[in-house]
């Protein structure tokens, strides 16, 4: 069995994990097939830029394993990267990467519109409350 090191950073790592080399390892008729993966640069798998996450995704699109490799990473909680044409951060799929800064007043509003966002509310102290 391998060991991946996001693996080792999980505690429980061994427990139902799918290790990579069930997924690409060798096939029943005996030959190793070319995923895209293993001939694509593999920056592009683990790129913030949006243009080779897209790359990534679709290089993803017609493998024949994609489905298993999908499954494997959640299984192991992937910390990041593009796994079975998925976007993963923090062992989660994600829609896209968030660019750094803050984020727009648009998209601060449609995550508002999606119930993403608490609304915090602060109490007054007591002694507030009192003077008035």
């Amino acid at each position: 069995m391998s060991v991946l090191f996001s693996e080792l950073l999980v505690p429980g790592w061994a427990d139902e994990k799918i290790g990579l080399d069930a997924v690409t390892g060798t096939y029943s008729d005996g030959s190793s097939f070319n995923l895209p993966c293993h001939t694509a640069d593999p920056e592009t798998f683990f790129s913030e830029d949006e243009m080779q996450v897209a790359e990534a995704k679709s290089l993803c699109g017609g493998c024949p394993v994609r489905a298993q490799c999908l499954e494997g990473a959640l299984s192991r909680q992937e910390p990041a990267g593009v796994w079975g044409g998925e976007l993963f951060e923090d062992g989660r799929i994600i829609a896209k990467k968030r660019k750094a800064g803050r984020p727009s007043m648009k998209e601060l509003a449609a995550r508002n519109a999606q119930g993403e966002l608490i609304e915090l509310t602060v109490e007054k102290d007591e002694r507030e409350e009192s003077a008035a």
